[in-house]
């Protein structure tokens, strides 16, 4: 992730400002940070994820959402664009700039964001109330990591490796890693 211009805006100034930009820009604490594009990999399984997800949830309120939905982690001061994630907030549906209250984060990790979706991003992540469980997806190894928040508030990992399903049980829903890993060629 690349620092945009030295700039350092307030979250309403940021929104105002990034409207008019051609490219997108993540947000936290007054720093602008430049996205770059995302490889071909990246992009199907962001995909993959996202048509399971949509299809899961055909006839609920909740809604999937790709990259291009900016998130308002208010307690972070910071704009992220997640690969996908999912909502079943009723001001998430009537939003129009950010959502605030997902229920799933999906992060695919890249070579340049992956410490980040793993630390910073995870911590800011983790103040969101409404989230339920964070899947942190790494392409190279074909892995999932799944953290589920507790009753008790704490994070627990559920590492997904091989031929099984990732159990996302704040949706009652299993999604098979062949799936997310579908149209990828290995190495």
């Amino acid at each position: 992730m690349q620092t945009a211009e030295q700039f350092h805006f307030t979250a309403e100034d940021f929104l105002t400002w990034e409207e008019n930009q051609a490219e997108k820009h993540e947000f936290v604490a007054g720093e602008v940070f430049a996205m770059t594009g995302a490889r071909q990999d990246h992009v199907l399984v962001s995909g993959n994820i996202y048509a399971a997800l949509k299809q899961h949830l055909r006839g609920t309120p909740s809604r999937a959402y790709i990259s291009d939905m900016k998130l308002r982690v208010n307690a972070a001061d910071a704009f992220f664009y997640p690969d996908v994630m999912l909502s079943c907030h009723s001001d998430d549906r009537q939003a129009e700039q950010f959502l605030s209250h997902p229920s799933l984060i999906v992060e695919v990790l890249s070579d340049s964001t992956a410490d980040y979706d793993r630390g910073g991003k995870f911590v800011a992540y983790r103040k969101l109330q409404s989230l339920q469980e964070y899947l942190i997806v790494d392409i190279d190894n074909r892995r999932v990591e799944c953290f589920r928040r507790t009753a008790d508030n704490d994070w627990l990992l559920h590492d997904y490796l091989g031929e099984v399903d990732c159990n996302l049980t704040s949706l009652g829903f299993s999604l098979p890693l062949v799936d997310i890993f579908e149209d990828i060629e290995t190495a």
